[in-house]
């Protein structure tokens, strides 16, 4: 529309006699400008209220999921590290993959509340699986306690393995950055999290 509207300006807007008359001006034309500077000012008041409506519901963390996972990004790879019912399993820990390789795996329980807890300590990263519809940065440098390292999202319903990555440009080998998560069933998860536990020290 605007290659348009550029175009039919230079066919029919084109200077063609030396005495052509100037086009009508607006400046200083008082109800025009406060329209100008009204509209962008309606739609921008507009947009945030959505956006710190919507941001404040994506945000939200319940405090007791049913599984925690503490997500570790580094060049270029990840740790994972499941608490469940206040037992804290091994770390699965990655390295940065082949073209063959799938990199580490998250296992999660279908249909379940799991609180993602970000963290970082060289480059900001950002943590993504597209089946689930949600992205975060990964940021150095926030503490803890910052409620902007934590995420909650309720888990599908139906099991599969999940491809993820990183989706923030984090270094050469940033393409090499894959993960994913795979989705068992309630009885799956409970002997999945049992012999992860039984090595791992509390």
């Amino acid at each position: 529309m605007v290659i348009a509207l550029i175009v039919w300006a230079c066919i029919f807007h084109t200077k063609r006699k030396a005495k052509a008359e100037l086009p009508p001006q607006v400046r200083y034309n008082l109800p025009i400008e406060m329209l100008y500077t009204l509209v962008p000012l309606v739609m921008v008041s507009v947009f945030f209220f959505f956006t710190a409506r919507d941001s404040d519901t994506l945000t939200k963390v319940s405090g007791n999921p049913d599984v925690k996972v503490k997500v570790e990004a580094f060049q270029w790879s990840w740790r994972f590290t499941t608490t469940v019912e206040g037992k804290t399993g091994k770390p699965v820990v990655g390295m940065p993959v082949s073209d063959y390789q799938q990199g580490p795996q998250l296992v999660l329980p279908v249909n379940s509340t799991v609180e993602f807890d970000l963290f970082t300590d060289d480059v900001i990263h950002s943590f993504w699986v597209p089946n689930m519809i949600f992205k975060r940065d990964i940021i150095p440098g926030i503490p803890d306690d910052n409620p902007g390292r934590k995420f909650e999202i309720k888990t599908l319903d139906k099991p599969g393995v999940y491809a993820g990555r990183c989706a923030e440009l984090c270094g050469a080998d940033h393409s090499r950055m894959l993960f994913s998560v795979k989705l068992v069933s309630q009885d799956e998860f409970k002997s999945y999290t049992a012999s992860n536990q039984a090595g791992s020290a509390q």
